[in-house]
């Protein structure tokens, strides 16, 4: 499904361009994988069964018929920008997500505090924190503007390294999310791994999803200026996705998945 464009490497930090192609079962990446961290399907189809037993009378079904067609699916660029970041990571680089963020939306427009991505990375035995952003991107210009400014990636990655005040407002999040379930191990060693490295173990990732032809351009200088601000342990894997379509495509590609 993917084609290698561009690599390099400074220090700890790596990044990457990388093309998706059409003819290598990115339809049905899109249609699975994604829709199901899109619209959170595990869950959804879970509640819908819930719901439809508890709708005993023919009235109770019609009113549940009428709050089911309400739903709102979500399509805007960054939220399937961030779907398709995770289940990409999920594949290739064994990473656990403990939770769908989407649970946390009680709008349809809200929106989630803290980095776009929060989980851990499984190699053997060794457990890492894995925190990140995602940016979705048309522009023409190399880098695109999300990549600049006290909003652009490498700022709010610069930030997730290393203000101790935004790790322990994750900590409290991934807590009761990770506690009594298959996850509560992964959080405790990979917190003890952090701590016991002098909070710096821990997997950066930042992913661009690129609506334009890969250039270097884009991550080469951002993860240069990286390398210099993180310390080891931490590592840091820029990433940049390009889809065989346009940005504005990618929500048709994904209406297959939805419950």
């Amino acid at each position: 499904m993917e084609t290698i464009e561009y690599q390099g490497h400074d220090r700890q930090v790596t990044w990457e361009g990388v093309s998706l192609s059409a003819e290598d079962g990115f339809d049905s990446f899109m249609a699975g994988d994604v829709a199901s961290r899109l619209h959170d399907g595990e869950t959804n189809q879970e509640l819908r069964i819930c719901l439809r037993g508890l709708a005993t009378t023919g009235f109770a079904q019609e009113s549940l018929e009428e709050i089911l067609s309400a739903e709102i699916p979500e399509e805007r660029d960054w939220a399937i920008g961030e779907a398709i970041a995770e289940a990409y990571l999920m594949r290739q680089h064994n990473i656990v997500w403990p939770w769908n963020m989407e649970r946390d939306k009680r709008t349809p427009k809200a929106s989630l505090p803290g980095a776009d991505l929060v989980g851990f990375e499984i190699d053997g035995s060794t457990v890492r924190l894995v925190i990140g952003e995602v940016k979705t991107s048309s522009d023409e210009n190399s880098p695109p503007s999300v990549m600049n400014g006290r909003r652009g990636m490498t700022h709010q990655i610069d930030q997730l390294a290393t203000n101790l005040s935004v790790i322990y407002q994750l900590f409290k999040w991934l807590y009761p999310r990770c506690r009594r379930t298959e996850n509560e191990s992964f959080f405790n060693t990979a917190i003890s791994l952090y701590l016991n490295s002098g909070n710096r173990a821990v997997a950066l990732f930042g992913v661009l999803i690129r609506g334009t032809e890969p250039n270097e351009n884009d991550l080469r200088a951002r993860g240069i200026a990286l390398a210099g601000k993180l310390e080891e342990p931490s590592t840091c894997e820029l990433i940049a996705l390009h889809p065989p379509c346009q940005i504005v495509d990618l929500p048709a590609l994904v209406e297959g998945g939805e419950s």
